[in-house]
């Protein structure tokens, strides 16, 4: 077997388990499985440091090896960040997402359209954070509500179209910028 054959094993090999560790994160984080996968965790990250320092001459491995290694990179900050929001009690779980083992649906506004509620309150929480604002966090509830009016004023406004949702930083404040999609 030449060199090729066995990067290109070892990198479909590391894509793999990539992908399972990120289907046991997502399970973690959804309370059905009870222990965070540090094991898996370390094991992918020392497959993927043999390949820094690797020489590798074929150009399509070296991009995927790099390619492999920066969504590595970028999953373990996400989870590093969920991970911490669920340390401070900041997390919200995705209950209705999760079907067995103690899910709870739980009754919340209904929202139409095509934003995420959860993106939105996690993206308000870290913004609060990175501006150093303390007090009263607001609830997801209450930040529900509150985009359930701006959506009616908007639509009211824009008529039936798409309303979608992010947040901004002005003034040092965070705040829930909306706009009708085109």
């Amino acid at each position: 077997m030449n060199d090729r054959e066995l990067i290109s094993g070892a990198l479909t090999k590391i894509e793999q388990e990539m992908k399972e560790l990120e289907i046991r994160f997502e399970q973690y984080f959804a309370g059905v499985e009870k222990r965070e996968p540090i094991q898996e965790r370390e094991k992918l990250a020392k497959l993927l440091r043999r390949f820094v320092n690797r020489r590798i001459i074929q150009t399509d491995l070296r991009f995927k090896s790099q390619n492999l290694a920066t969504r590595f990179h970028s999953y373990c900050g996400y989870w590093d960040r969920i991970l911490r929001l669920m340390d401070e009690g900041r997390y919200v779980r995705q209950a209705s997402r999760v079907v067995g083992k103690g899910a709870e649906k739980r009754e919340e506004p209904a929202l139409t359209g095509k934003f995420d509620i959860d993106a939105v309150y996690l993206d308000l929480l870290e913004a609060r954070k990175t501006c150093g604002i303390e007090g009263a966090i607001p609830s997801r509830q209450q930040i529900a509500a509150f985009l359930e009016r701006q959506k009616s004023t908007i639509r009211e406004k824009f008529g039936e179209r798409e309303v979608e949702f992010r947040v901004v930083t002005e003034d040092g404040k965070p705040k829930i910028r909306a706009r009708a999609r085109k």
